[in-house]
C-alpha cells in the first residue's frame, strides 16, 4: 500500500530575484564587453582583449542562465510529470562551457601568443579609463548579487560560504563567481597594462592575459561540476534529511523511517520518498491519515519539498 500527495511546485521566493540578478549582470557585461573591445583594439593590449572576451563570454552565460530560469519554471505535464526543474541545470552547464571556451581558451591563447611574439602597445589611457568604468559596473552587479545572497542566507540561517557551496540555485552562484572573477580579472589587466607601460615589455600584458584565462577556467570548472551533479540528481544536504526524518518519526503511528531518498529538481522543488514502518495495529484509515499528516510535517520542516511519496513497509525480519 502506498500513499501519495503531490503539489504543484510554485516559484520559490528567490526565483524572481534570480532573474533580476541575471538580467542586471547581463546588461552590465554587454556594455563592458563592447568598451573593452574598443580599448583593446586601440591600445593593442592582449590583457584588454582577453577581458573583452571574458565579458562577451559572461554575456552569453547570462543569456543562457536567463533561458534556464524561464524554461525550468514550466509546469509539469503528461510527458514530464515531475516538471522541468532540472532543465535549468542543463542550460547552466552549457553556460559554463561558454565561459571556458569563450573566455578561458581565448585568453590563454592570446596571452601565450603575446609571450612568444610580443605586441605593439599603443596608448593605454583609454584602457585605464575603461577598466575603471568596468570596475564600477561590475561592482554594481556584484552588489546586487550579494544582496540576494544575504537575504537567502538569513532566510535559511546558514553562512555565506556554506550557502554558495550547497545551493541548488546555480544561476545566482554563477553570477556571483563571474562578477568576482571579473573584478579580479580587471585588476590583473590593470597590472599587466601598468607593467608593460613601465617596463616597455609586453611580457607583463601577456602574463596577465594567461592568468585571466586560468581564473576563468577555474570558474567554468566549478560551475560545470555543480550543474552536472544537480543534473544527474543530487540529494538534500544532510541537515535537511535529518529534519525530514525527525518530522516523519514524530508523527503518531510512525515507528521509524527505514529508508529516505531526497532528490533536488530545483531550488524550491524537492522530491521526498521514504519507506516508513507504521505501528502494526494501525488500520488502513489510520495509515492514510498518518501519511497525510506526515506530508504536511515534512513540508513545514523543509518548505522546498513539493512531492512526498511514503511507502508503508514492514521492518526487516
Amino acid at each position: 500500500m502506498s500513499e501519495q500527495r503531490t503539489t504543484a511546485g510554485a516559484p520559490g521566493s528567490s526565483g524572481g530575484e534570480s532573474v533580476t540578478t541575471v538580467v542586471v549582470a547581463g546588461a552590465c557585461n554587454l556594455g563592458i564587453a563592447l568598451a573593452k573591445a574598443v580599448a583593446g583594439a586601440v591600445s593593442g593590449s592582449s590583457a584588454m582583449l582577453s577581458e573583452a572576451a571574458h565579458s562577451f563570454a559572461d554575456t552569453v552565460t547570462e543569456v543562457l542562465l536567463f533561458l534556464s530560469l524561464k524554461r525550468s519554471s514550466r509546469p509539469a505535464d503528461g510527458k514530464h510529470p515531475l516538471g522541468y526543474g532540472r532543465e535549468r541545470y542543463l542550460w547552466a552547464l552549457l553556460a559554463s562551457f561558454a565561459t571556458f571556451v569563450g573566455g578561458a581558451v581565448f585568453s590563454v591563447h592570446d596571452g601565450i601568443h603575446t609571450l612568444r611574439h610580443g605586441e605593439e602597445l599603443g596608448s593605454p589611457a583609454l584602457s585605464y579609463l575603461i577598466l575603471a568604468i568596468a570596475f564600477v559596473l561590475e561592482s554594481v552587479s556584484l552588489a546586487r548579487t550579494v544582496r540576494q545572497l544575504r537575504g537567502e542566507t538569513r532566510r535559511l540561517r546558514v553562512g555565506g560560504y556554506r550557502y554558495l557551496r550547497h545551493t541548488s540555485d546555480t544561476a545566482v552562484k554563477a553570477v556571483f563567481l563571474e562578477d568576482s572573477a571579473a573584478l579580479v580579472g580587471l585588476l590583473l589587466a590593470f597590472g599587466g597594462l601598468l607593467g608593460a607601460q613601465l617596463t616597455g615589455d609586453a611580457l607583463w600584458d601577456g602574463l596577465a592575459s594567461v592568468l585571466i584565462g586560468v581564473l576563468l577556467a577555474w570558474v567554468a570548472y566549478v560551475l560545470a561540476r555543480d550543474n552536472a551533479s544537480l543534473l544527474i540528481g543530487r540529494s538534500l544536504p544532510e541537515r535537511y534529511e535529518r529534519a525530514i526524518t525527525e518530522a516523519l518519526t514524530a508523527q503518531p503511528r510512525v515507528v521509524r523511517v527505514l529508508d529516505l531518498v531526497t532528490s533536488v529538481y530545483g531550488p524550491d522543488d524537492v522530491l521526498v520518498a521514504a519507506k516508513v514502518d507504521f505501528a502494526d495495529l494501525a488500520t488502513a484509515a489510520e495509515v492514510e491519515a498518518a501519511c497525510d499528516r506526515a506530508e504536511r510535517a515534512v513540508r513545514r520542516a523543509v518548505p522546498a519539498v513539493t512531492r512526498v511519496y511514503l511507502d508503508p513497509t514492514p521492518p526487516p525480519a
